[in-house]
């Protein structure tokens, strides 16, 4: 079991110890067993599922019993999806008397769809010829098959990094091999040919467009030169196959039943297709779950599901709601959190999983230590037994964000496989050439770091390294991109560059690692990066800046360059040790990927890291959350509406991740991202019953001159009045003055800012500080928990000053100080440094904790009384002895003027 100081806790940081966590309520228990009478006619049918092991429930033998005609089968998370289409299969060919070859079945991998031949071919009375029979295929499988049989015989063109190759190739060919990157126009041309448009039909307002136009224009003319198409071309081209009558007519009459798999997942081009194979008889199943769709990005469109019975008038509407896998209360938590989304089909799952434990939250202060807390735990839950390492899987929200874990479980040689298979972050295309740099100056003549170091300076790698190595022939140099400043291809500028550049490479390994990145981006990297037009590719830039700002937070712990290209090194040559593990199936590893990637599976034990605002939700979505002038300055707008589908989306991908874990699951959210402070996310705290506001309509109601309705709640976190003019900021109040200089300021030195930053930084760090520590107070324990509420820290923390959170009792009189408070400290001066005062504490003898307790306030020796005497109480977190003790703390008294 945990240990005692555990770093989980059962609620996130900022809900209050009151609020009872989410829990969903329980499954009835009667199975076909029970709600199938064996005078019924399929009775049979069920009886035969039964001795087999297959029990369904109430909605499971709805959907498998429904006949002709569309039906809409909601299906939540862990709910037995795969088990009523099989089972449905099953009951056509056995009850309904129907062709096993007049049955389709479409679903997304070859892995489900293998899975589902091999399910109905389990079922009891189906034949092995039957089952083979049924047509169960991927899209692409069904479109590619229908391509062959009419004829067309172009190979395959599939593999991503051929397809790069050939994209920078017509780049070149175009002088354009620095303006584009090859997955940015990949994923432009997919989104173009899956909405069912020509290539031919590419916008050309802008010249960037013109340009991009012409080198996907050419990428298709290759492939068509060579007798090749990709796997958006075989969608697109079956598509166009279907529309011909003489094709489609055929395929309507064979497939007299249709069932779709996974049916939020489908893009607009694959319900096309199944909306012509159905469009004869409309004999239309599809599956699915909209609060599972998370691939908008690739053309995914939950309208399909929400309005299928628009599409479908008539359809039948079924919910699978009874839930198998997961604990009652980590369901509960899923459920109450996605349940805050507008556009979405109401649905509350029940739970019939095997009992585990109520999900654990941690706010560790940022990710490295949100790493090692996490691999920690890991080793320590398979040392005693809990798990092997194969029942863990941590999920994160990007690739960058798993970064820090990555290198714990490397360090600490835990086994692990990475899907996705991304290469060490700092093998990375966008990193390695800074890290190249940074080799270069350590050693000028590795050769293996050269060609890295061309792409930056506009130079063509492959010219620039035969010109090198030419040169290097007849003179070899300290220094052999000094070649370079003597080429005659290179425009004079170009050579003046490469010795600028040569002397900034002999400067980086003086510096620390971090300023060296930081100057290289600033000088040449981040300029060499942006290139494009920002409607199209904004997309791919922020995914840029993201891994740039984790490649710096990444670096801070090392003091010299030579140290960590050191470590970089050591952690590839390690990993690649551990690559074996991939090749295994039946590897003892723990599994770690995207939560992207989680979809579909489940695990015993689930760590869901970076549950923190910027993260999850992640800062794309969060757009609404800036002020307007700075909103403005965004390289691309967006609407309002288009804001709340992505935030919907961020909340519908925190749904999938939590609805993973059978037993146990634990949640991080690091308290600083990129070095910025970072709060719980807002998911988390709206499924404890918390009300995060909503900071877009509250600088509405500030500009009509309505008063919001957030401002004055006591100390909340969120304050209406924080920067003088109206408008509110989500942030704790240690930042408040902050914002107010921003806003109003529009000054100050350079010197004053900077001072600003860092004072704001460590005070949001002693507060998280406080606000875990105080996350760890037993709530039963009332008498020193009203001790807490007399100290200054209590009256920062959030578990008491919630955002958005009001309490019906709140007094008018806290209201009121505690907005006189607020305009105070946006009006008292920037330059204000918060006072302190020295108190006497109880501190924890435990050298592992950190707890501490306000001392009460001595009272004349006539009133002492048992309960005051200077006995030392017992440590709330870990039940040792404290000692006496002094600490700083804010000047404050109990009303918080």
């Amino acid at each position: 079991m945990l240990s005692p100081n555990s770093t989980f806790y059962p609620r996130p940081l900022g809900v209050t110890p009151a609020a009872s966590l989410p829990q969903s309520p329980s499954a009835p228990l009667e199975t076909s067993r029970q709600l199938v009478s064996d005078d019924q006619q399929d009775a049979y049918y069920f009886r035969s599922l039964e001795e087999a092991g297959i029990k369904l429930n109430g909605p499971q033998i709805s959907a498998v019993r429904h006949g002709p005609g569309p039906i809409l089968t909601l299906a939540g998370a862990g709910c037995g999806k795969t088990t009523v289409l099989a089972a449905r299969a099953g009951y056509l060919m056995e009850v309904s008397g129907v062709h096993a070859g007049s049955i389709l079945l479409v679903t997304f991998t070859n892995k489900a769809a293998a899975e589902m031949k091999d399910r109905i071919a389990a079922l009891p009375g189906i034949r092995p010829a039957a089952a083979r029979a049924v047509q169960a295929r991927t899209f692409h499988s069904f479109a590619l098959t229908l391509l062959r049989h009419y004829g067309v015989q172009e190979d395959i063109f599939g593999e991503s990094r051929a397809q790069h190759t050939v994209l920078k190739m017509l780049l070149r060919q175009n002088g354009m091999s620095e303006a584009f990157q090859p997955e940015s126009l990949l994923a432009m041309l997919s989104a173009w040919k899956m909405q069912g448009s020509d290539t031919a039909d590419l916008p050309e307002k802008t010249q960037d467009e013109r340009d991009a136009k012409r080198v996907l224009l050419g990428y298709e003319t290759w492939k068509q030169d060579r007798g090749k198409m990709d796997f958006d071309d075989i969608l697109l081209r079956a598509a166009a196959l279907l529309r011909d009558p003489a094709v489609l007519k055929p395929l309507q009459r064979r497939f007299q039943y249709i069932m779709v798999d996974e049916f939020q997942d489908t893009n607009r081009l694959q319900y096309e297709i199944v909306q012509m194979l159905a469009g004869a008889h409309r004999n239309l199943m599809v599956v699915g779950d909209d609060d599972q769709t998370i691939y908008t990005f690739n053309g995914a469109r939950q309208e399909s599901i929400l309005e299928f019975d628009k599409v479908y008038p008539g359809a039948r509407i079924v919910t699978l709601d009874i839930n198998y896998r997961s604990d009652a209360r980590i369901l509960g938590l899923g459920s109450e959190l996605v349940a805050r989304n507008k556009r979405r089909r109401d649905k509350r799952l029940r739970a019939a999983g095997q009992r585990g434990d109520a999900p654990r939250f941690a706010t560790p202060s940022n990710t490295e230590e949100e790493a090692a807390w996490v691999v920690n735990q890991i080793c320590q839950q398979v040392e005693e037994g809990q798990y092997p390492y194969r029942d863990i899987a941590i999920l994160h929200r990007t690739a960058s964000s798993s970064r820090a874990v990555f290198e714990q479980l490397v360090l600490k040689d835990v086994p692990f496989i990475q899907h996705g298979a991304a290469p060490v972050f700092y093998d990375q295309s966008l990193i390695k050439p800074l890290m190249d740099h940074m080799r270069l100056s350590l050693n000028p003549r590795a050769m293996d770091a050269l060609p890295s170091a061309l792409g930056p300076l506009y130079v063509s790698r492959d010219a620039g390294l035969e010109y090198i190595q030419r040169c290097e022939q007849e003179q070899a140099k300290k220094y052999p991109l000094i070649h370079l400043s003597k080429w005659d291809k290179l425009k004079p500028f170009q050579q003046e560059q490469v010795k600028e550049r040569i002397k900034l490479i002999k400067s980086l390994h003086k510096l620390k690692p971090i300023i060296a990145i930081q100057e290289m981006r600033r000088q040449f990297y981040d300029k060499y990066m942006e290139s494009g037009d920002p409607s199209i590719f904004t997309h791919y830039k922020e995914t840029m800046l993201e891994t740039l700002d984790e490649f710096e937070a990444a670096v801070k712990k090392f003091e010299t360059v030579e140290e960590f290209v050191q470590f970089a090194d050591e952690l590839s040559r390690r990993h690649r040790e551990m690559e074996s593990l991939r090749r295994s199936q039946d590897s003892d590893a723990v599994q770690l990927m995207t939560i992207h990637r989680a979809k579909g599976l489940e695990f015993p034990c689930v760590y869901w890291i970076g549950a923190s605002e910027g993260i999850v939700p992640h800062s794309t979505a969060l757009r609404q959350d800036i002020p307007e002038d700075q909103k403005a300055a965004l390289s691309v707008q967006q609407t309002d509406a288009e804001l709340d589908m992505a935030l919907e989306e961020e909340r519908r991908l925190a749904y999938v991740a939590i609805t993973r874990a059978k037993q146990h699951l634990y949640v991080t959210s690091p308290a600083s991202h990129h070095g910025k402070p970072a709060d719980v996310s807002r998911f988390l705290l709206e499924a404890f019953g918390m009300e995060v506001p909503d900071k877009r309509k509250t600088r509405e109601e500030a500009r009509s001159g309505s008063p919001s309705s957030y401002g004055n709640h006591g100390n909340s976190k969120y304050n209406g009045n924080s920067n003088g003019n109206g408008i509110g900021n989500w942030k704790s109040i240690g930042n408040t003055r902050d914002g107010g200089r921003r806003e109003n300021g529009k000054g100050g030195s350079a010197q004053q800012t900077s001072s600003y930053v860092q004072h704001d930084r460590q005070r949001s760090a002693i507060n998280h500080k406080a606000h875990r520590e105080m996350e760890m107070l037993d709530e039963r324990d009332e008498d020193r928990l009203s001790e807490r509420r007399g100290s200054g820290i209590i009256r920062d923390h959030k578990a008491f000053s919630t955002p958005g959170f009001h309490p019906k009792t709140a007094s008018t009189n806290t209201a009121s100080s505690t907005s006189s408070f607020s305009s105070h400290s946006s009006s008292a001066g920037s330059d204000q440094a918060e006072r302190t005062e020295t108190v006497a504490v109880w501190k924890c003898s435990s050298a592992t904790c950190k707890a501490w307790l306000r001392q009460k306030p001595a009272v004349p020796s006539g009133k002492a009384t048992k309960k005051s005497s200077s006995v030392p109480p017992v440590c709330p977190l870990c039940s040792g002895t404290m000692v006496a003790g002094t600490r700083k703390v804010p000047v404050t008294n109990r009303f918080g003027k």
